[in-house]
């Protein structure tokens, strides 16, 4: 997603190479610090020397190139890096704002990953997450319990936050940066023309002191604190959402909320519409401010893995897409076996760091809840309501067709591969990552042939600000195991030999990655510099070989939740894969979406490429068990 996202955007407008070698799988610790202190330790993200860059640019090319292309593309990447050439000009551009800045990267990297991202964030961009009972009683309480547990377990994590003693994680020994977590709530993204704009509320003088609640598609404001600043208890926090539910049994309103899944353009358009009336727009703003949005959904379809399709759009029209605002940072989303689970901005927060946050709410969760003594009778929660103009309720119709043919469109497969876990690849001295992103790579080429560019994003929060870069995982060592497996002609020896070099290259890239020396944002950051400094276009970003690389057909993601959690996004364009995969030391989770270009297309393309990656495990562990010792890794 991340290369692909610019490539759409900009497309409308090296020092010596060191060994590979396979590391250990470094495990994430919590230590309870002050987060401000922690935070002004952090590092910042270091500049990549040029040359270095454009040598492993170069290497990233030679499996998606042809011979003639790369040829053509070293004269370019000659000419970029040139001594006194306008390669060295931006470079020096870009070191001097690294200099003045806590960090060069996330300022622009939100902005065009996200802010000028045109898309729908329902589907493309917003990421879901499916909320494990906490405990075996959870499933009996019913929605209304249930949102009261994760809307109470919500504002506890949110004091944490406040008070900057949410536990800071470590990695490696190597702090991780928290700064995420303080936006996930309070937040929103307002729709623009041309580019979004995020306003957090919570740095207001006077910060939300509600949440919002939609039940059939009616959206209410509920303060969450008594008026001395107490926070409402679970038991407060059901009678008022059970005056809720009673005050909205009405299920023929039309869904506003369903208009926060258009096309960005379209959406700012309306938006402008919409707020020209004073009472639509004090709702909104309401909504808008709000800590964040919980929603009470209806009944879903009967379709199989229902669950990920209510947390990440909805179902449709027909059902919950209407019962959303998916601008919000945060929504909680209950359905009505009180299932919960969470709709999130990518824009706010990255996986690894929205599981830090998941895993404080669920430990919260946990704890008794405490009884305390009736408090004064709480006031009604107030109902926010709409003026529907003939004009806007047009664009909610159109807004509902084009909902449904992409909640239509999507090919959802999820799977749990219980035959080994990360315990069985350690013991080969693997990394586990690298072994699935490998039998990834292994099961596309099966299915299609063919490899393509494959992303995997890479976390850079051990820097100050840190957000993500990313690593293809196509190599030419990965191209040359997968062609190898299933050759006749190859001994199995040979075939292990270029498996160790694959996984090898794989690890080696992440971990260069996450030290901040990623090729990707590093090119895409000169040129965003070279379009700020009026500069033409240098020939190496025009180049055919620059799109090809990073035209990703496969966007991968590995986010392990501590407490049994299961994270996911979907597609990020259409006619192309995106898996979500989670290691266990007994087991692996993995969830993939495919969108279909046509509405007509039935090719159940996301279960064929899972099965496909379940077949590639096995296949590769049964080579590896077969053929090799221990020290062999």
């Amino acid at each position: 997603m991340l290369m692909k996202i610019l490539l759409i955007i900009y497309h409308c407008e090296v020092g010596t190479v060191k060994p590979y070698q396979l590391v250990k799988p470094v495990p994430v610790t919590l230590v309870a610090v002050r987060n401000l202190i922690q935070q002004n330790e952090l590092p910042r993200l270091p500049v990549p020397p040029l040359r270095q860059t454009c040598e492993l640019y170069l290497r990233a090319l030679e499996p998606v190139v042809e011979p003639d292309e790369l040829k053509r593309t070293k004269d370019l990447v000659e000419e970029f890096q040139r001594a006194g050439g306008v390669g060295e000009r931006l470079q020096r551009s870009l070191e001097q704002r690294a200099d003045c800045t806590d960090n060069w990267l996330t300022e622009w990297y939100v902005k065009a990953f996200y802010m000028d991202l045109r898309k729908p964030l329902v589907i493309f961009s917003n990421a879901a997450l499916i909320l494990s009972p906490v405990t075996d009683r959870d499933t009996d309480l019913g929605q209304t319990r249930c949102a009261a547990k994760v809307i109470s377990g919500n504002l506890d994590v949110k004091a944490l936050i406040d008070s900057g003693t949410l536990p800071v994680e470590y990695m490696g020994g190597k702090q991780l940066c928290m700064k995420q977590c303080e936006q996930l709530m309070s937040a929103c993204q307002v729709p623009g023309l041309k580019s979004d704009s995020l306003v957090f509320y919570s740095k207001s003088t006077t910060p939300p002191k509600h949440i919002t609640v939609v039940h059939n598609f009616q959206f209410f404001k509920l303060d969450v604190y008594d008026s001395d600043g107490t926070r409402l208890t679970v038991d407060q926090l059901c009678v008022q959402l059970d005056r809720i539910r009673n005050s909205s049994k009405q299920s023929d309103v039309e869904p506003v909320g369903i208009l926060t899944t258009q096309n960005r353009d379209t959406w700012s358009k309306t938006y402008s519409n919409l707020i020209k009336d004073e009472t639509n727009r004090q709702s909104v703003s309401t909504i808008e401010s709000s800590i964040f949005t919980v929603c009470l959904d209806g009944a879903m379809p009967p379709v199989s893995n229902d669950k990920y399709h209510q947390m990440l759009h909805g179902g449709g029209s027909q059902w919950n897409s209407g019962n959303r605002w998916f601008d919000k940072s945060m929504q909680v989303i209950c359905g009505e076996d009180g299932t919960c689970g969470l709709n999130q901005s990518h824009a706010v927060i990255d996986g690894t760091s929205k599981m830090a946050f998941i895993n404080q709410l669920v430990k919260i969760m946990k704890n008794p809840e405490v009884i305390q003594s009736p408090s004064e009778p709480l006031p009604m929660p107030q109902k926010l309501h709409f003026n529907i103009t003939p004009e806007i309720q047009k664009d909610i119709d159109e807004a509902k067709q084009r909902v449904d043919i992409l909640t239509q469109n999507l090919d959802l497969s999820v799977s749990v591969f219980k035959h080994f876990g990360k315990d069985v690849l350690k013991a080969l001295k693997l990394s586990p990552d690298a072994f699935v992103q490998m039998a990834i790579q292994l099961a596309y080429y099966r299915i299609h042939h063919q490899c393509c560019p494959t992303e995997e994003p890479v976390s850079l929060r051990r820097f100050k600000l840190g957000r993500l870069t990313a690593i293809n995982s196509n190599t030419r060592t990965s191209v040359a195991f997968v062609k190898a497996f299933d050759d006749p002609q190859k001994q199995n020896s040979e075939r292990v030999h270029l498996m160790k070099k694959a996984l090898e290259e794989h690890v080696w890239n992440a971990k260069k990655a996450s030290r901040g020396q990623a090729i990707t944002t590093h090119l895409f950051m000169l040129k965003a510099l070279a379009a700020e400094e009026n500069i033409s276009i240098p020939g190496i970003f025009t180049d055919s070989s620059f799109f090809k690389v990073f035209d990703y057909k496969l966007v991968t993601s590995q986010v392990t939740s501590k407490v049994g959690c299961t994270s996911f996004m979907a597609s990020e364009d259409f006619n192309a894969y995106s898996m979500c995969y989670s290691t266990f030391n007994e087991q692996f989770n993995f969830t993939v979406f495919y969108l279909h270009g046509s509405k007509t297309c039935t090719n159940n393309k996301a279960a064929n490429l899972l099965r496909a990656v379940e077949d590639a495990m096995l296949d590769m562990r049964t080579l590896l068990e077969n053929n090799i010792t221990l020290e062999c890794f």
